[in-house]
């Protein structure tokens, strides 16, 4: 499935991942390929990737790895995942 993140700033990320864990505002949730369509919003907290990505130089400071998996820290955000692209709207 395609995860593209997006903030006021720049477009973070936008590629092929396995698996998307994200802070939802009644707690933290999965999405993985296939997955209903979603809308939801999203709170403080951290954002796990899942997959073989790779982050540009420009952003990669924005980024940490935590058990071989990707990591953003958000305040909030949005989250939509339709026919398995998910699109992050995140401060």
């Amino acid at each position: 499935m395609i995860l593209e993140i997006v903030t006021p700033e720049a477009t973070l990320y936008k590629g092929e991942v396995e698996a998307v864990t994200v802070p939802g505002i009644d707690g933290e949730f999965q999405i993985l390929n296939n997955h209903a369509a979603i809308v939801s919003l999203l709170g403080k907290g951290t954002i796990k990737i899942k997959g073989n990505i790779a982050i540009g130089e420009e952003f990669a400071s924005k980024f940490g790895t935590v058990n071989g998996d990707k990591t953003l820290e958000i305040n909030s955000g949005t989250i939509e995942m339709n026919d398995n692209k998910i699109i992050i709207l995140a401060d």
